[in-house]
């Protein structure tokens, strides 16, 4: 059971993100459903992708930059042949080869994908939160500058394509009316009195890959089929993309929200009994384990140190790239990091091994039950 003390439940709740909000419309219902304002989610979602989106309510939400550096795996459709302004199907469509996409062979395909698979660098999507001397990437582009972003390693564990098929699609093109008359091509979508230059839509040939991708946190799915489409003359962008893993936690874990927001709606209330990964779950899914004993749970409680983790290793602080809105910032790993419980198996804090005055201690770098004295606490029963 997830601890409701105080402010409510405290854990972690997976939601099999729909198709079509953002992950910020997500928060706003799940602040409803639970009846509480401290909820955040681990790492955006596009809002026409889907899949797992991981969601902390009260304290656990201290744990979300933790789960934001893991890494993930995603069901994704690339379409070679037309590339985009935002690498992705919602953007204005900018190039076509009908060309090169009759000339394309699937081994061609699978050379380019096993290139873009290991250690790369890749340069994230202009259209993205990246910030640039303050402001988002996208807010420069929307505006009408060119924005230029730099390359950042990634790790791609996994490209593989499960299938490759050709079909047609359509192409939204400017012509003019002369250019109309001249060209003899079938048109669609030009009824009544048209504008000159008009939209014209026509048909080209494309490549449809279904793909599957595992990565490190801060890859970019819509730049590798950006990319793809580029390394083999088409140009491609990206059509579709589902989550199907963050870390440990996949689809599985995932509850349905429509299910969720008609339970609130039928019991008037917020729910008490959401399928919640209790704080201490969560943790000891993330991070190594150190059991205390009730002097040592009060020290770290009131902030104090005690003696090292494990071997006394101290690990130098690292980060990862965050994905989607938080693409510019940094955040945690779960490396050198222990959860440390009470005799009674409450979470209190996370530790990290540090050095002080040439010995090696063990830190509180958060804390879960501050103040709190574990003296009387009682050891869990197995």
């Amino acid at each position: 059971m997830a601890k409701t003390k105080g402010d409510g439940p405290s854990g972690l709740v997976v939601i099999d993100k729909p198709e079509g909000i953002t992950s910020h419309d997500v928060v706003s219902k799940l602040r409803w459903i639970a009846g509480t304002r401290r909820v955040g989610h681990a790492g955006t979602l596009d809002p026409a992708a889907t899949g797992v989106l991981i969601l902390g309510l009260n304290k656990a939400t201290k744990l979300l930059t933790y789960l934001v550096g893991q890494d993930k795996t995603y069901q994704a459709t690339i379409q070679l042949g037309i590339s985009t302004e935002t690498d992705d199907a919602q953007g204005r469509q900018t190039g076509t080869c009908p060309e090169a996409v009759e000339a394309l062979t699937e081994q061609r395909i699978l050379e380019a994908v096993a290139s873009l698979t290991g250690d790369i660098m890749q340069v994230p999507s202009a259209v993205s939160a990246i910030k640039v001397n303050g402001v988002r990437s996208y807010t420069r582009v929307r505006s009408g500058e060119q924005v230029e972003l730099a390359a950042r390693p990634v790790r791609v564990n996994e490209f593989t394509v499960h299938s490759i098929q050709r079909t047609m699609t359509s192409w939204c093109v400017l012509v003019s009316q002369q250019e109309l008359a001249e060209a003899g091509i079938d048109v669609a979508g030009t009824h009544g009195e048209l504008s000159d230059p008009t939209t014209a839509i026509t048909s080209v040939p494309v490549i449809n890959c279904e793909v599957t991708v595992s990565c490190s946190s801060g890859t970019y799915i819509r730049a590798l089929a950006r990319d793809l489409g580029q390394m083999l003359g088409t140009g491609g962008h990206l059509i579709r993309l589902r989550r199907t893993r963050v870390g440990e936690t996949t689809l599985a874990d995932a509850a349905a929200l429509p299910e969720l927001l008609e339970r609130r709606q039928t019991a008037g209330q917020p729910l008490t009994d959401m399928p919640l990964l209790s704080l201490e779950e969560a943790a000891r899914r993330l991070f190594k384990v150190r059991e205390l004993s009730a002097q040592q749970a009060t020290d770290v409680s009131f902030g104090r140190r005690i003696s090292p983790n494990g071997d006394g290793t101290v690990t130098p602080r690292q980060a990862h790239a965050s994905t989607g809105d938080g693409g510019e910032k940094q955040h945690a790993t779960t490396e050198g990091v222990y959860a440390a419980f009470a005799p009674d198996g409450t979470l209190v804090a996370l530790l990290e091994n540090l050095k002080q005055r040439g010995s090696v201690v063990a830190a509180p770098t958060l804390v879960f039950e501050a103040g709190t004295d574990f003296s009387g606490a009682l050891e869990k029963s197995s």
